[in-house]
Formats: C-alpha cells, structure tokens, sequence
C-alpha cells in the first residue's frame, strides 16, 4: 500500500529559524469540505474536565527551535473555559457511536472525484482496491532513512480505524483508556457537538498547555523529555527505526493520565497524540492575529499545498522526536485537511 502514500503526498519539510521536519502527513482532501456536524447536541456537564483561567500571554515560540509559522510572538488575551482533562477516549468515543450510528472518516471509501481535483491534471485513477477504506499506519523501519521521505514510514493500510489501529487484526480491547486515533477533524467535530461541547481555538489550547507557566518551552518546564522522570509519551532512540521506549510505550499511544498533568491539571498536552483544534490553518496568521479571544483566519492557506485547505494540530505525539521533530513543545503547530486520520491523531474539547 505504500504506492498509494508516494502517489498522492508530495515530500514536504517545514522551514524555521533551524530546518525542522514535521512528523505529521499532509494529505489532500478525500471528501468535499463539510460545512459543519449535524450530529444532535446532547445535555453535558464539566464532569472530566478543567477550569482554565481567564488570562493574557505571549502566544508562539519563545526560542530558535521553532518553525516559520510559530512567529512572531504575539499577545492574546483569553476568556475562562473548561477543558477536558484527558483526551478523548476509546471508550468515550464508542459511547458516541452506539448513540449515533456514527461512521468516521477512515471507515469510508476515497472519494477520487474530489481527491482528483488536488492532483496533477491527468493523474490516472487507482484501482479501486486502493480507494477502499484505509487510514494511514506507522511501520518502523530496518534502519536509517531520508527523514524528508515520509513514505518511508508511513503506509496506507486498508482496514485501518479507530476500531484497528494498526488494520485488520488489531483492535482496542482493553484500550478503553486510550485515547481514540484515527479520527478526522470531521470526526472530532462531530464528537464535540453530540458531547455539547466545541473543539479548542488554537489559542486556548496553547494558553491551556502552558498551564500558568511563562515562556517555558514544555508544558512542564524546560527540562529534556529524555530525562527521566519521563514528562511525555514520545519516540525515544532513533526515529524512526528504533523506539527504544524507555517511556514504557513503544511506538504506541499510552493510556490518558499516564503522565503528570501540567499546572492547569491537563495531561498529555504533550506527546500521546496530536489534537485537533477548531481553526482553520495559514502560516502567515500570526503576523495579523487579533488580540482578544483569537479564533483562527476565515479561511485556510498552507503554502506548501495551496489547493488543500487545512485545520490546525497541537502537542505532538508518540512518534515525536528531538532528531526529527520536537512538536511536544507548546508553540509547536501543526495542520492537515479536515478529512485525515492517522494512528497519531485524537482530540480534546472544550466548554465555555
């Protein structure tokens, strides 16, 4: 399957005041852009969540490891929200799909029609095996690579979901408490509204990460994440051939609350997982970004893929590391079409 993921994604690499790769996958859109859920909103409480203050802080990267989009620092001022303390969970996701008849992105068939229209003109249609429902699969390597060759690592596995993390074979039994992967901003979106509950602005999530420490680099502090005690799940040895998994999580998600939480009493704001946030992503956003209660551009421009318009990540995950990636930071961005899933991908939400 890994024909599929060299057809489609052109090799990209994210340019910083140093060179950075990003450890995330850019993918054109597999459906049209949905306007929005349609999920019926239940009742909720703010049971499993936390109080964040009302506050203001200097938003972006604070250093020279950051990439170019994490500049310039900029002040935002927030209103108090609630925030789930944990990510979103296997089990409370099956929850949601029991109620709903819910079925997410990964466990749909491409839609080439719309995924033609971000491709070079005249690009032939595959065969039909592989538009089937696949979701993309991290696959170690036997040794060094070209780390700007995503391909190398990542493969399109038909039968990949939330269900099966890892394809055909896998499942989550006894992974309740893990947080649910696969799933599409659409996904998470959908989640939210049936939970009454919204998906984070990429500002709250920052400011939430930080948990009422300035200018650190992590939401710890600034100690390494190499250090033990260990702070975060991520990839620890050489990326991506060997996860020497000294975290005690081989290139795996851990279970939510695994680690120490940060000063707001939010876990995995690092690491585990990337999470979906509400805003639509343009690199250049922080050089015109509101200062009050900022909720992202109209619309998306990524300039490394002009035609696919994209939504904002946050905290990096299980697959982050300091010698091909250090998203656990709390500036560190990241985005991809509102249609992607990958075995790193979950979310959080948030209630006013």
């Amino acid at each position: 399957m890994k024909y599929l993921l060299i057809f489609f994604l052109p090799c990209f690499i994210l340019l910083g005041q140093q060179q950075v790769s990003t450890c995330h996958v850019p993918m054109p859109n597999r459906y049209k852009v949905q306007p929005g859920s349609k999920q019926k909103k239940t009742s909720s409480s703010y049971l499993g969540m936390k109080r964040i203050p009302a506050g203001s802080f200097m938003m972006g990267s604070h250093d020279n490891q950051g990439r170019a989009d994490e500049y310039p620092l900029h002040p935002v001022q927030l209103k108090g929200f609630y925030m789930d303390e944990s990510e979103v969970t296997n089990a409370d996701f099956a929850k949601f799909v029991q109620a709903t008849g819910y079925v997410t992105t990964a466990e749909k068939a491409i839609d080439w029609v719309e995924m033609s229209k971000q491709l070079p003109a005249g690009t032939p249609k595959p065969a039909d095996s592989l538009l089937s429902p696949s979701s993309l699969v991290f696959v170690p390597t036997t040794g060094p690579v070209n780390l700007n060759d995503y391909s190398q690592w990542w493969e399109f596995r038909r039968g990949a979901d939330w269900k099966h993390p890892q394809g055909p074979g896998s499942s989550i039994q006894g992974k309740d408490n893990h947080p649910v992967v696969h799933v599409s901003y659409d996904d998470a979106l959908a989640y939210a509204n049936w939970a009454g509950k919204r998906l984070p602005t990429e500002a709250e999530w920052e400011w939430a990460s930080r948990g009422g420490l300035k200018n650190e680099r992590y939401p710890w502090g600034s100690a390494s994440v190499n250090v033990a005690p260990f702070k975060a799940n991520s990839f620890q040895g050489n990326f991506p051939q060997e996860d020497l998994a000294l975290d005690g999580y081989k290139s795996t998600t851990a279970p939510v609350k695994s680690f120490q939480p940060n000063g707001y009493g939010l876990y995995d704001m690092a690491g585990n997982v990337w999470e979906w946030c509400a805003d639509w992503y343009r690199s250049d956003y922080y050089k015109q970004s509101p200062r009050l209660n900022p909720h992202g551009p109209s619309k998306s421009y990524d300039p490394d893929e002009p035609q696919v318009p994209k939504r904002v990540m946050r905290g990096g995950s299980f697959l982050c590391n300091d010698s091909y990636c250090a998203s656990y930071r709390n500036a560190a961005r990241m985005k991809s079409s509102p249609d992607s899933g990958l075995q790193h991908t979950g979310f959080r939400c948030v209630k006013d």
